[in-house]
């Protein structure tokens, strides 16, 4: 077991939180989750890693898989400039993630807090969703409040987005 997967399953257990997981081939895109049917078992979320225009605010932004992300009315619901999406260096800077690999869990590799992150609240109201355990070859499957439980407990704040046609 890697690094990355051992410090979430390190840290479910310590917070005594139930969770299950399983292992599956390296995906990369939604599309990749969906060949191989891995939405049958519940939602599973998409989550986009962005920076502001100046570079100096990140963000974690985790919503339903269907969900079209209007940019423009994001950055306004955040309260930055123009977003765009992080490169692959600031990624593995601030979360010590690789692309296919970002997820809620990514925050536990950021003690200082540089990265923000907002979640669609629809997705609290689920008995359950899969996320990537800092690694695209697993799901762990986990109740959406339990999750909240570990990414706040250090620090981090979880901002809800209530998505509205823009």
């Amino acid at each position: 077991m890697n690094d990355q997967r051992r410090l979430v399953f390190e840290t479910l257990e310590r917070m005594q939180i139930p969770y299950e997981w399983e292992e599956h081939p390296a995906v990369y895109t939604m599309e990749d989750l969906q060949r191989l049917g891995l939405f049958q078992k519940g939602e599973i979320p998409k989550n986009l890693f962005l920076r502001d225009a100046s570079g100096k605010r990140h963000f974690l932004v985790t919503v339903a898989h269907r969900q079209t992300v209007d940019t423009t009315w994001l950055r306004a619901q955040i309260g930055c400039s123009r977003l765009s999406f992080g490169s692959e260096e600031r990624l593995q800077r601030c979360l010590r993630l690789t692309p296919g690999s970002v997820g809620p869990f990514g925050l536990l590799n950021d003690p200082s807090l540089s990265v923000e992150f907002f979640c669609d609240r629809s997705l609290m109201e689920l008995p359950r969703i899969g996320v990537h355990p800092n690694d695209n070859t697993a799901m762990v499957w986990i109740d959406p409040r339990d999750l909240e439980r570990v990414v706040t407990a250090d620090g981090h704040s979880l901002h809800f987005l209530n998505w509205e046609e823009p």
